[in-house]
């Protein structure tokens, strides 16, 4: 059985038993509320939902200080807080909206499979996060389709690895 979580009141949780799955975990669009999701799950799909909305102080609500981002590949990580806001904030303009296909949650990690859509197409991409014991998301990795080189204007947000 799945711990029930206590994320200081901030985020709906509930019980939830081993192979047990929300009706809602395939095609859930950022911004629907699941009854049966894992208080880490509502983390995860908060920060989805926060990101479809650009609502950056929501998003960074439920950021560690001292989150850390990385993307594989384009090899590039940000470290703080702060500095991720501002990565999410100026580093992907334009028109583009999320939807979750899919949350699996652990006690303190998850994985979400999530498809972009934008203009000129979409595409699926699967970010894995950690969460801090107060319920933070204190890092998360995030994979893209294929390898790709970043876009010159966010070079100033990042650091290459």
């Amino acid at each position: 059985m799945l711990a029930r979580a206590t994320m200081g009141g901030r985020f709906p949780l509930a019980r939830a038993t081993a192979g047990e799955r929300s009706p809602s975990s395939h095609g859930r669009h950022a911004g629907s509320y699941d009854p049966l999701m894992t208080g880490v799950e509502a983390v995860v799909a908060a920060y989805w939902e926060a990101a479809d909305a650009r609502d950056w102080a929501r998003f960074g609500e439920l950021l560690a200080d001292d989150v850390v981002y990385e993307a594989p590949q384009s090899r590039e990580r940000v470290r703080g807080r702060e500095p991720y806001l501002r990565f999410n904030a100026e580093g992907f303009p334009g028109e583009w909206r999320i939807s979750v296909e899919r949350i699996v949650a652990g006690e303190r990690d998850a994985v979400s499979l999530i498809r972009l859509t934008e203009p000129g197409g979409e595409q699926p991409a699967i970010c894995f996060f950690e969460l801090d014991a107060a319920g933070r998301i204190a890092r998360i990795t995030d994979f893209w389709p294929e390898p790709y080189e970043p876009p010159a204007g966010r070079a100033h947000l990042t650091e290459r690895f």
